[in-house]
């Protein structure tokens, strides 16, 4: 492994731009966040040196930070150079000439230096991951790089240095290129990091035609075996685009699914009973049709495969259905039908049947908002310029704001990339300050005309069972003043926060507020049991004592939202939240329902009827990745009606979509393509 990095491949790295909080503030407001904190010993000094500085290159320290020379910046943050900087110290005004280390140095430095970890933690929010400057992102050393094997097979990753010698090639250079190694008219040679570079697909081209002389092949011929056959395995499930060093934390739960989904295949067993839990999710219909002939693959071996899945080709395309419901939650819970496709479709009381049937349908909308202007560059655009990370072409992709934004393509074809890579962390790095660093681009345009960009996914509202639909939604704080305006309560002094379980008063302090008492597993899953003093109620005696329309506190979490919407028809800072939540299709569950056994289309849709319910500035710019994840035919039906109302505010939304319901219910498509992986990355349509 590499010494500087141990194999990561990656170093932590201060980022000059954020340690500098509000660039429109000035150097005497307190723009340099490092020298803002720390004993008081350390921020005289500070102030001392940037008095000296601010002297020495003469700048106007009550100008805005961002319209300060260049040359200062530079300075500040990488040091003077030979050049001192003349300091005054002490009670007598000692001066002092030395150069000035700079601000990442000295950060860097301290990192490394300090025993503190309060100290650490505190420089690490200025430092984001680079990849690491000695072995440039190899992980090995260059002794291990220097070891390469030979195919006649020129991936297409290799294509564009055909002839030429790379920086990544078997001289053992160390830094990786994406189109390292030598390429030659006979071939080309890898090194370890260059073949992991490869996607699947271009891995199992270069594998196949594998260069051995007949020694090497009778030592390597069962290794090259292992190594193919694995190969065609992640092929066959769709998963060609990605490259063999994707890091796990970044895949999809779909294709995280797949990818063992591929082992089991190579495993040859037989007899197994396999559970999958929507494996369609980010796949395009034509990776889909791969995805089934491997799960029927899986069965022709003589396993049993049980599919969780909404997909409609996936449904059709199963030997037994068993359809559940009629409706969600309490409403659920039944086998409404079940057989092969056509006994399902003549099902009376299936929503399923209904949609699968042509019974019922999403629609096409009448009409479509269209884009502000023709022109590209002018108002009503946000345009990347120049997008060039992982696969994409330097691309120049324009959003027009106020419309449904659809981006497709195949899987790898670099949606994620242009919209979460690189459009969802410039935005976040300009409306907050963000750390994550923006994928390469040459600029953002239009970005004035929104005030604020959100994403709306399907992570969990909460991570344990305290967090619940109602506080994430902002409606318990005005359930809890009127309840504190009742006379029974103010009588007893009671306010606001003695109807919170979150804080002591009137919570129940056994259970402090939570209404389930966890026990500690240690090498198992916390178990949380209900409270054996308020059994669940979450407060004690004495709060639960008001009430409004004859239910306390404790009833009205129990209240599902479509009962709580009629409760509190007549207070419409409740009941505007709650109503958005109907809106969504959310009725059934309960108000004080725990965050963790919400599913992730039922969070996302939290989040979207808390967005619905906040005043519209009609300047939001909305990101969702495949929001359809987890949701029925009829649930897509409410999530596009709220994604319109928010459109129709004038807010603009993007969406990454493989499902054809949404794409066709858009106001603007961007097609990236026209494949995966190194043959996709450019803008097939818009």
């Amino acid at each position: 492994a590499c010494p500087a990095c141990h194999g990561l491949g990656t170093q932590l790295m201060v980022e000059p731009e954020l340690m500098i909080s509000e660039p429109e503030k000035s150097i005497a407001e307190g723009v340099i966040t490092p020298w803002r904190r720390g004993p008081k010993r350390m921020q005289a000094y500070y102030k001392k040196l940037q008095g000296a500085l601010v002297k020495h290159f003469r700048i106007d320290e009550e100008a805005p930070f961002a319209e300060l020379p260049e040359n200062f910046k530079s300075a500040l943050y990488f040091g003077t150079g030979e050049t001192p900087i003349e300091m005054k110290f002490g009670s007598n005004g000692e001066k002092i000439a030395k150069p000035f280390e700079g601000l990442v140095p000295q950060m860097q430095r301290l990192y490394e230096e300090t025993e503190s970890e309060f100290t650490r933690n505190r420089i690490r929010s200025f430092m984001t991951r680079e990849p690491c400057k000695v072995c440039r992102g190899a992980r090995l050393r260059p002794e291990i790089l220097a070891v390469t094997v030979k195919s006649s097979v020129i991936p297409s990753e290799v294509e564009g240095s055909r002839g030429s010698k790379l920086q990544g090639n078997a001289a053992g250079s160390l830094g990786p290129s994406r189109t390292g190694g030598i390429a030659r008219d006979d071939g080309c040679e890898l090194n370890i990091h260059q073949f992991t570079e490869l996607t699947v697909q271009a891995a199992a081209e270069f594998i196949s035609q594998i260069a051995l002389s007949t020694q090497q092949k009778q030592i390597a011929s069962e290794v090259v075996r292992e190594i193919e056959s694995r190969l065609q395995f992640l092929l066959e499930v769709g998963l060609g685009y990605l490259t063999l060093d994707r890091e796990s934390g970044t895949l999809s739960g779909g294709e995280a699914q797949r990818i063992r989904l591929a082992t089991q295949i190579g495993s040859g067993l037989a007899g197994v009973l396999y559970v999958l839990d929507e494996p369609s999710i980010g796949l395009h219909q034509r990776d889909n049709i791969r995805l089934l002939g491997t799960l029927n693959r899986l069965r022709d071996l003589g396993n049993s495969v049980i599919v969780v899945e909404h997909d409609e080709e996936t449904i059709r395309a199963a030997d037994h259905i068993i359809d559940l419901g009629p409706g969600a939650g309490p409403r659920g819970g039944e086998i409404v039908a079940q057989g092969n496709l056509g006994e399902i479709l003549r099902a009376k009381n299936s929503i399923t049947a209904d949609y699968l049937s042509g019974r019922a349908r999403i629609a096409i909308p009448r009409q479509r908002v269209a884009p502000r202007s023709i022109n590209h560059a002018s108002e009503g655009w946000l345009t990347i310029v120049g997008a060039s990370e992982n696969n994409l072409k330097n691309v120049n992709a324009s959003f027009p704001l106020g419309c449904l934004i659809c981006v497709t393509g195949v899987s790898g074809s670099g949606k994620s990339t242009l919209v979460d890579d690189i459009l969802r962390r410039a935005l976040f790095r300009h409306f907050y300050n963000a750390k994550e660093k923006p994928g390469a681009f040459r600029g953002l345009r239009g970005v004035d005309q929104i005030d604020k960009a959100i994403v709306i996914d399907q992570s969990a509202i909460g991570r344990t069972p305290r967090s619940n639909p109602i506080t994430y939604s902002g409606a318990f704080t005005p359930i809890r003043e009127l309840f504190a305006q009742l006379p029974a309560a103010r009588v007893r002094g009671y306010d606001a926060g003695r109807f919170s379980f979150n804080v002591k008063g009137g919570r129940c302090e056994n259970c402090e507020g939570g209404g389930l008492i966890k026990i500690e597993m240690h090498f198992l899953p916390d178990v949380y049991v209900e409270c054996e003093v308020c059994h669940g109620r979450r407060y004690n005696r004495e709060t639960l004592e008001i009430t409004y329309k004859g239910k306390n506190i404790a009833d009205v979490l129990d209240l599902s939202v479509d009962e709580a919407a009629r409760f509190f028809r007549n207070v419409p800072s409740v009941s505007d939240k709650l109503n958005a939540m109907l809106d969504v299709g959310l009725g059934y569950l309960r108000l004080g329902q725990a965050a963790t056994t919400l599913s992730g289309g039922e969070a996302q849709r939290v989040k979207l009827a808390t967005e619905l319910a906040k005043k519209a500035t009609g300047r939001t710019f909305y990101i969702l990745d495949e929001p359809t994840s987890g949701l029925h035919f009829a649930d897509i039906e409410n999530l596009l009606r709220v994604l319109m109302k928010l459109r129709d505010a004038g807010n603009t939304l993007v969406v990454i979509e493989h499902n054809l319901e949404v794409i066709k219910c858009a106001d603007w498509l961007i097609d990236l393509g026209p494949e995966g992986g190194e043959r996709g990355g450019k803008i097939v349509d818009a």
